[in-house]
């Protein structure tokens, strides 16, 4: 069984969520493949993934894209639309991955807010197409539903690639000497805008005495938005915006306490990365944490600033209570293993070939 696992832009996304899902979705697979299971992945839809031999190709009457059994596309863009039709016209089983919703596209950049009402309509239509809509919660296939896609919908785990941020520990001394951070750091790790809860992180810092941290990129561009601008230029004063760090384990090692207010999410992988890496975790409290994680057992989940403040308090307090939830947190990450997404995307492709 041949599978196209493709993402559009994949190397403008990289350094975002999309992109990991994507890369544990090829290293599910390749997992799966080892363990025995009958199943090829391409992240290319040109022949060896190069154009130029699918043009030679498609001229000798060959077809210009590559044979596939499956076509799964992570994105929403013009190439993505492209391949979905293709699919269509050939027969081919078509899975479309939702990782942007119109909520979660809100507070993201400037003008985001302005756009999130066309996009709903435009991923109506686009999800709609697909022989199954794969995403990464129930609560975001409750979202689609609402919409509403009428292709049907089944939730799966992005999972969690501990070998990604196994040596986090190694990285500790290091970047904590880089950023100048000392004691009990409570941090964020990914892209700094508002639906993330910039303010909030910054709000609760002002009012907690211990050092605050997040390691991701800060968009400086047109795409900024004001909230981005004024937080990031003139941040509290235990408040460190790293930017983009080369080393995603070395942000896992330097914080102490994983903070992340977020305000909407599909689930969350940088949630179980922290996780795997055995970090306490302070989160809002939104429906999708809720259907992945315990609050008190493997988390601390928060409505309020008053609340938020006084988990990160305790918690810097308490050594042993970041001890016990990090442990319970590290055994829910391995609940979302990649040879477990494997397994289950194997099984759906089967099904659909049935």
């Amino acid at each position: 069984m041949r599978v196209l696992d493709y993402l559009e832009l994949s190397s403008q996304l990289d350094r975002a969520g999309i992109g990991t899902a994507h890369d544990q979705q090829v290293e599910a697979l390749d997992r799966a493949r080892a363990a025995g299971a009958d199943v090829e992945v391409l992240t290319s839809a040109w022949p060896d993934g190069d154009p130029v031999a699918g043009l030679r190709r498609g001229l000798r009457g060959r077809g210009f894209l590559a044979d596939v059994d499956v076509v799964h596309l992570n994105l929403i863009g013009p190439a993505s639309v492209a391949l979905a039709r293709r699919a269509k016209r050939t027969d081919t089983p078509l899975v479309l991955h939702c990782h942007v919703t119109s909520e979660d596209f809100r507070e993201s950049f400037r003008g985001s807010d302005t756009v999130a009402p066309a996009l709903r309509r435009y991923l109506r239509w686009f999800y709609s197409q697909a022989d199954l809509v794969l995403t990464p919660s129930e609560y975001t296939k409750r979202r689609l539903e609402a919409y509403p896609v009428t292709a049907p919908i089944r939730a799966l785990s992005n999972g969690i690639d501990f070998d990604s941020v196994a040596d986090h520990a190694d990285y500790r001394e290091e970047y904590r000497e880089r950023f100048d951070l000392d004691g009990v750091v409570l941090f964020a790790v990914g892209s700094v805008f508002e639906r993330k809860g910039l303010t909030a992180f910054c709000e609760v810092a002002e009012r907690v005495d211990h050092e605050f941290a997040w390691f991701g990129t800060v968009d400086s561009g047109p795409q900024a938005s004001s909230t981005v601008r004024r937080w990031t230029s003139d941040p509290p004063d235990n408040v460190t915006f790293t930017g983009w760090v080369d080393d995603k384990p070395g942000a896992f090692g330097a914080g102490d306490v994983f903070f992340f207010p977020t305000k909407e999410e599909n689930q969350g992988i940088v949630v179980l990365e922290a996780m795997a890496c055995g970090k306490p975790c302070v989160l809002r409290d939104i429906p999708v944490f809720r259907e992945y994680f315990e609050d008190g057992h493997d988390c601390l989940l928060c409505d309020s600033r008053e609340e938020m403040v006084a988990a990160l308090e305790r918690l810097a307090d308490d050594p042993e209570l970041r001890e016990r939830l990090g442990a319970n947190a590290r055994e829910t990450a391995a609940e979302h293993s990649l040879e477990h997404v494997g397994e289950e995307l194997v099984a759906t492709y089967e099904e659909l070939l049935a």
